[in-house]
Parts: structure tokens; C-alpha cells; sequence
């Protein structure tokens, strides 16, 4: 089975999807004039700075709907993904995460700009919004939104939402504090129960306060780690960049690694954390009040800023200047022993160990949405209870599946999730440029209804 798998993961993550989602960010980033730079200090004022006028539509505000995508998104890909693609791929691995991050920016830009464009208010009164509703509404191709909204829910079941955050959380609180996993999956699947159904609302208050706070603690950490050992940081980012373009000249012969696999490991890896390109996000987007797309564009695209050029970066360079990654631990246990060997003292690992389990629990939270957004787009509310049940159920078996075994799954249901999107992206690029210009034009005449008009 893990043969059959791999061939498959190796098949979907090859050189067609590889080219895809490198060119469509490329694509929008040179037709949006390099918006994911320009327009980033604006993107952080719109974080935290609310929308006035008349219009706004919406469940949560703007800054919630981030931290409900930044749930979803700072999880075990921080932490787990990064160390298994510097293991896999090498210091390189590094270098091409980075660079899918910034052209992703663009692309996340485009999808929380189509969220709010083509999203709806569904019979129950709940806004609903996401690549199923852009590529209904806008390509007109409904068959196209079925798959993806199937993809989606695949994905919550079998990929990010569920196997590898409880298994990282579960065998993290074993490996630190030694507590037993099946004390740790009957808590954790007991608290996602009590949150899921109490819908976004609850999802996203708990994500406001849990995300902002331990992504502030884990770079911090991060920081002091990457001070006391300044003089390591220019021969690692030295290190990330040769290895990215020749990693047998840089790291040995017999590692065997190659360019390919650190390209394939760096830009899955890379995606498995972010999500640009996915189309997860802008399911959570849709929810915002704000009644112009570009501005939520705008802020949705700080979140792949956030989640990779920040909190992935650290965990990468800590991991390359401690040379953990080539010691024999993996996963969220390489991470443990690069903090540890940083800091000099275990109370690095427990901050990791923390980190982590705070990360996945709001990650599999936010999938959990995801996931119900795409099950009522297929089936409506009816059998809603059954996706719930079924969720839950998936939770509490992920942790005694193998590692190996997860992490190929999630890339497979990830990569085929953003083959829609993708091709979603590329069909409305013309609504995407015309909504930017366009906003662009009133926000600089003075003629947005909204406070920025005079900014």
C-alpha cells in the first residue's frame, strides 16, 4: 500500500502540478505589478484596522476569518512538514519553500479576492463562499465546483484536517511529557467535539485567541535561539541557498539527494503549510465582513507571509544551524531536539511540544470547517451530522496510523484539491485584474465609501 501511494503522491506532485502552481502565482504576480510586495504594509493595517461605510457583509469580522485560515494553515506543516522536508529534500528544501511562499501570496491575494466577490448567503442565513462558488458562479463549470467541493472534503478527512495533526499531537505529548496517546485522543477528540459544533463563530473566537498568542511565543523562541547563535546564520542561509540548486556538491554524494527532490519537498511542504493555491482559505475569507474583495485579498494574503516567510523560516534555520536535521530523529522530534540543542535546556522542546499542539488542534478546527463547507455545498445541511460524526471518528484514529503512511495521503488529497482551484485562478484572472484596478482607482480618487478613501 505505501508503494502504490508513493507512486501515486510522486505522479500528482510531479512536474505538470509543480509548473501549475509556481506559474499561476508567477503569472499574477507580474499581472498584478508585484502586489504581494507593494501593497503588504497596507495588507497589515487592513488586519487590524475595521471596515467603515455601509455594505459590509459577512459572519466574522475580517481579522477573525484570518485567524480562522491561520488555524487551519500554522499547524503541523510549521513544525512536522518543515523538518521532514529538510530530512527529505535537504537545507535546500528551505530556499524553494520560500520561494513558493512569495509567488503564493499573489495567489492567495486572487482567492480571497474571489471569496468574497462570488460568495452567497445560503438558506440558513450563513454566508458561503470558496473555490466551489467562484468556479460555479464565475467559470460557470459546475461539475468543476462538485469536484473540488470532493476534493475538500477529502482533504479535511484524510489529509491536513485530521491524520497528521492528532498524530504529531499525540506522539509529541508522549515523547515530552510522556502521557499515554490514548489519554491524549480521548481529550483532544472530546474538545474538538465541543467546538465543531458550535459552527465558524465559536471556531473563530477560539482561533483569535489561541493563534495570534502561540505563534508569538514559538517566534520568539525562535529568535532568542537564532541570537545566541548569530554567528551560525549567515553559513546556514549559505547553506539553504547552494543546496537548493546543487545539494550533493553541498551536503555529499551519498546523501543522494538531488535538485528535484528538494524542489518536490520545499514546494509540497511549502503548500501543505500555506495553502496557497489550495483553495482552503478562501472558504474562511468568504465569512468576512467587508463588502470589497480587493481588501480581503489583501488580508488574506498576509497569512502565507505569516505562516511560511515567518514561522516556517524559523523552524527551518534553527533546525539547519543546530544540524538537527541530520541527527536520527524526525518530524516534530527533530524539531524538539534543534530547540533543545539551541537553547541549551529541554524547556525548548516543551515550547515546541506546546507549540505544536496548540497549532494542530486550531488546524484540525479549521479544517473541520473547511470540510462542512464543502459537504453542504455537495449535499446541502442534510446528513451535516454524519460528516460531524465522521470527523470526530477520523480524529480519533489518526494517531495510530504511521507517519510515512500520513504524509503521503495528505500530499495526494492536497495536490488534487488544487488542480480546480488552479485552473479557477487562471479562467477569472481577468476579474481578478479588473476588481484590483478598479479598486485601486477609487481608493487613490477619494471615492471608496470607507475611511481608507482619505488614508
Amino acid at each position: 500500500m505505501e508503494s502504490i501511494l508513493s507512486t501515486i503522491d510522486s505522479f500528482i506532485w510531479g512536474p505538470p502540478l509543480l509548473i501549475l502552481l509556481s506559474g499561476t502565482g508567477l503569472y499574477l504576480t507580474l499581472r498584478l505589478g508585484f502586489i504581494q510586495f507593494r501593497q503588504l504594509p497596507r495588507a497589515f493595517v487592513y488586519m487590524f484596522k475595521r471596515e467603515t461605510g455601509n455594505g459590509q457583509v459577512g459572519d466574522v469580522s475580517a481579522f477573525a476569518a484570518l485567524c480562522t485560515a491561520l488555524s487551519a494553515t500554522i499547524g503541523t506543516g510549521n513544525i512536522v512538514g518543515v523538518a521532514t522536508a529538510i530530512k527529505a529534500g535537504g537545507p535546500g528544501a528551505m530556499f524553494w519553500m520560500w520561494l513558493v511562499a512569495l509567488l503564493g501570496m499573489a495567489t492567495k491575494y486572487a482567492e480571497g479576492l474571489l471569496a468574497v466577490k462570488y460568495r452567497v448567503r445560503d438558506k440558513n442565513g450563513f454566508i458561503a463562499g470558496g473555490p466551489m462558488y467562484y468556479i460555479e458562479r464565475g467559470l460557470g463549470i459546475k461539475w468543476l465546483a462538485k469536484l473540488f467541493a470532493v476534493f475538500g472534503v477529502l482533504v479535511a478527512f484524510f489529509g491536513i484536517g485530521t491524520f497528521p495533526q492528532i498524530n504529531a499531537i499525540t506522539h509529541a505529548m508522549h515523547d515530552s511529557f510522556n502521557v499515554p496517546i490514548e489519554i491524549t485522543v480521548t481529550v483532544m477528540t472530546v474538545l474538538v467535539a465541543m467546538i465543531i459544533l458550535g459552527g465558524v463563530k465559536r471556531i473563530a473566537s477560539v482561533s483569535s485567541l489561541v493563534v495570534p498568542f502561540m505563534a508569538v511565543l514559538y517566534v520568539l523562541t525562535s529568535v532568542i535561539i537564532l541570537i545566541l547563535n548569530a554567528d551560525k546564520v549567515p553559513a546556514a542561509l549559505g547553506l539553504i541557498i547552494h543546496s537548493a540548486f546543487n545539494p550533493e556538491a553541498a551536503l555529499g554524494g551519498a546523501l543522494g539527494l538531488t535538485v528535484m527532490k528538494a524542489i518536490q519537498m520545499g514546494v509540497a511542504r511549502g503548500i501543505f503549510s500555506n495553502e496557497s493555491g489550495l483553495g482552503s482559505a478562501p472558504i474562511a475569507a468568504a465569512a468576512a465582513q467587508t463588502k470589497e474583495p480587493v481588501r480581503q485579498g489583501l488580508i488574506s494574503m498576509t497569512g502565507t507571509f505569516l505562516d511560511t516567510i515567518i514561522v516556517c523560516s524559523m523552524t527551518g534555520l534553527v533546525l539547519v544551524i543546530t544540524g538537527a536535521w541530520q541527527g536520527p530523529a524526525e518530524g516534530a522530534a527533530a524539531t524538539n531536539a534543534a530547540f533543545s540543542t539551541g537553547l541549551g535546556t529541554n524547556i525548548g522542546a516543551t515550547i515546541v511540544t506546546l507549540g505544536l499542539l496548540f497549532f494542530a488542534f486550531t488546524t484540525i478546527l479549521g479544517w473541520c470547517y473547511y470540510g462542512e463547507r464543502c459537504f453542504v455545498y455537495l449535499f446541502d445541511i442534510r446528513g451535516i451530522k454524519l460528516y460531524r460524526f465522521c470527523f470526530i471518528l477520523l480524529v480519533a484514529t489518526g494517531a495510530f496510523i504511521k507517519l510515512d503512511t500520513i504524509w503521503v495521503l495528505a500530499d495526494i488529497v492536497n495536490g488534487l484539491m488544487a488542480f480546480p482551484n488552479l485552473i479557477a485562478l487562471i479562467g477569472l484572472r481577468k476579474v481578478i485584474v479588473q476588481e484590483t484596478k478598479d479598486y485601486f482607482h477609487r481608493l487613490h480618487n477619494g471615492k471608496l465609501d470607507t475611511d481608507e478613501s482619505h488614508a
